[in-house]
């Protein structure tokens, strides 16, 4: 058996075992290393090393998670969720109740599809805009598993088809150049056109998430906990100016420095130091903030370690060159096949954008053993890079929204973020995968 397989199916057993994600990984790491021919000194000094790569993104989620909470106090967010309220009169009827849930969830969608080029700011947005609106959320009785498929949705297409912001790093700074760097001599105009394919089975997940799957409505206790706020009569106009600059300064700072470390302690300090935060102090709220984003800081600097081991074993290349032998020169199995070990390889890594330098190496003198086209090769090593980013429980596609929907504990991670995007996303990811390789 191999490494990466035993440690990645570990790792996801634990998890859905309802083991802390952190010490599913720790222990995955372990087992790697030791599975891998490492002793373990030198698994435990790998995972080490690698969890220095994850420090500055947990970072940046505990400064997030502090601008979150501060924002929270200004009321802006309850303004928003006051009025959705509202408009659902004392007495909803299903028309009225129609309108506003299909206007929340595409505002959702929306924002989570300009996190990746309009405004380049990933999951920053997750923090600030969601845990306001649970109350209104949870009185439109909307299913917040819809709500996690809408925003990975979001997350990862965007970067998969536009060549954009995030979507520019990608494609182009990431893919095309590890893909270039194999000898494939591909070229920018080509890989949006070869993603296409893989992107429009995304559309074919979120549309069985929205009309089917999740279309019920969903019944949830309305309770108010910190980065919410209860509805209220009066919000004063100054504090959401305020608010209001402290979000633009933040994105501006944000987008000119390249750092949401920067971007999210401007806006807090902006926050802070306004006067409109009198009951309660900076350092509560910090401590409220960082509370909220802990977990998926912790899980990233242990992703990042897991990795790092994964790495070190060698046997990302061995993997895939068992594979290679046992397919012979069946084209269609070798294009599943490798669309297979990249999900494996991709859910422990918990990131295409690491996923792709790793896979590229080997899959490009692979796929062109097998006669693959350049187009089809895009897509081989694009989907397969892209499949575990929306189902890891180590993805900060799913670590995202469930900090954002679970601030009132009704949301639990794998059940109702990593479950729905791996069965919604993954699957048809498959799928259109295998399709773009074959046709292209």
């Amino acid at each position: 058996m191999n490494a990466v397989v035993i440690a990645v199916c570990l790792m996801l057993l634990l998890s859905f075992a309802r083991v802390n994600v952190v010490i599913a990984l720790t222990i995955s790491s372990v087992v790697a290393g030791l599975f891998g021919g490492l002793a373990l000194e030198q698994t435990i000094s790998a995972f080490n090393d690698g969890l220095g790569g994850g420090a500055q993104i947990a970072l940046s989620y505990a400064l997030l998670g502090a601008f979150a909470a501060a924002l929270s106090q200004s009321g802006i967010a309850t303004l928003v969720s006051n009025s959705i309220i509202k408009k659902l009169g004392k007495t909803p009827s299903s028309e009225n109740t129609k309108w506003l849930r299909s206007g929340l969830l595409f505002a959702i969608l929306a924002m989570a599809v300009s996190s990746q080029n309009i405004l380049p700011i990933h999951i920053a947005f997750i923090p600030i805009l969601i845990p306001p609106l649970l109350l209104a959320i949870s009185a439109l009785t909307i299913d917040r598993r819809l709500i996690a498929c809408l925003i990975t949705f979001g997350l990862v297409t965007t970067y998969m088809i536009l060549p954009v912001g995030f979507g520019a790093i990608f494609l182009n700074d990431v893919l095309l150049a590890a893909l270039n760097s194999n000898g494939l001599e591909a070229t920018s105009k080509q890989i949006p056109q070869a993603m296409l394919l893989p992107a429009l089975g995304m559309l074919s997940g979120l549309f069985i998430a929205v009309f089917f799957s999740y279309r019920k409505p969903r019944e949830y206790q309305q309770t108010t906990v910190e980065g919410q706020t209860a509805l209220v009569s009066n919000i004063d106009k100054k504090s959401i100016f305020t608010a209001l600059a402290a979000i633009v300064i933040t994105l501006a700072v944000q987008l000119y420095t390249g750092s949401m470390i920067f971007g999210a302690l401007s806006g807090f300090i902006i926050l802070n130091f306004s006067g409109i935060l009198k009951k309660t102090s900076g350092q509560d709220l910090f401590n409220q903030g960082v509370l909220m984003m802990a977990n998926i800081g912790f899980i990233m600097i242990a992703a990042a370690g897991f990795a790092e081991v994964i790495k070190s074993t060698g046997e990302v290349s061995s993997l895939v060159t068992a594979i290679g032998d046992l397919i012979g020169d069946n084209k269609a199995l070798a294009a599943m096949l490798m669309l297979v070990v990249g999900l494996i390889i991709t859910m422990g890594i918990g990131s295409s954008f690491s996923t792709v330098p790793v896979i590229a190496t080997i899959y490009v003198p692979l796929a062109l053993s097998f006669d693959f086209s350049i187009a089809a090769t895009i897509a081989l090593v694009g989907t397969a890079a892209a499949l575990g980013d929306a189902g890891s429980p180590a993805s900060d596609s799913t670590l995202g929204p469930t900090a954002g929907l679970n601030v009132d504990g009704q949301h639990d991670h794998i059940k109702d973020s990593v479950i729905p995007t791996f069965i919604h996303f993954n699957i048809p990811l498959l799928i259109f995968g295998w399709i773009a390789a074959m046709v292209l």
